[in-house]
């Protein structure tokens, strides 16, 4: 579902990503994980459009996104780090000016399960303004799955949610896995990926060092133990 072919970004002179190549078929929860700067979040905005190469192609869903860009976005759904969101909406005026952006018709239904889904039922009509940091990741959850994307990227999902919606989202995240959704997951928290991943893509200085399970990465790096272990054996200079 994810195709991604030479792929190279510069700034300037620094390399951010290097001659990247990845395929991530349907129903594979793929997590992209390495140390700060190693370009992981270069890369999602390469995969969601919010950058363009500087060489190197993209496929999502077959379409390539530098040609057709709005058929690939009406594919995916994106989940930054740092979330926008209008805060002059309420939580269900949010929803439904998503619903309205991707054309969905008598969303209402739709909404309220996932207000429901997320615990926010009780603040539908309260100002986004008002919400907690906990709340807002909650309700972009729900706007990411309004429309029912093939391919689901997010960039640090669990940044500042609760225990319990912690363990939401990765549920979630593997009951879309197994319904054939496609999510590429960027995180900093190894025991996430540890738990959730189908597979494992370890990036260091723009380049991807390492692919696999846990045990295909432990094989590499000559190391047993958890994740943690591993990837600091593999990204030690």
């Amino acid at each position: 579902m994810i195709k991604i072919v030479h792929l190279t970004k510069r700034f300037g002179e620094t390399i951010a990503v290097s001659e990247l190549n990845l395929e991530i078929p349907r129903g594979e929860l793929f997590c992209f994980i390495g140390p700060n700067g190693a370009g992981k979040t270069t890369t999602i905005k390469l995969l969601t459009g919010l950058l363009k190469p500087t060489s190197g192609e993209i496929f999502i869903g077959g379409y390539n996104i530098q040609t057709d860009h709005l058929k690939v976005k009406s594919l995916i759904g994106y989940i930054p780090d740092r979330p926008f969101l209008y805060e002059k909406l309420t939580g269900e005026e949010f929803l439904s000016f998503i619903a309205g952006l991707y054309g969905i018709k008598q969303a209402d239904e739709k909404i309220g399960e996932l207000l429901g889904l997320f615990g926010l039922s009780d603040y539908k009509e309260r100002l986004i303004a008002n919400y907690s940091h906990g709340m807002r990741q909650r309700l972009v959850f729900s706007a990411v799955l309004l429309h029912q994307p093939e391919v689901i990227i997010i960039d640090e999902p669990l940044v500042g949610l609760d225990p319990a919606s912690s363990r939401l989202v990765k549920n979630l995240l593997k009951k879309e896995a197994t319904k054939g959704k496609t999510i590429f997951l960027s995180t900093h928290t190894l025991s996430v990926a540890e738990e959730i991943a189908s597979r494992i893509g370890v990036i260091h200085q723009g380049r991807l060092i390492a692919l696999g399970g846990l045990e295909d990465l432990r094989k590499k790096a000559h190391r047993s133990g958890k994740l943690e272990e591993v990837f600091l054996q593999l990204t030690q200079d």
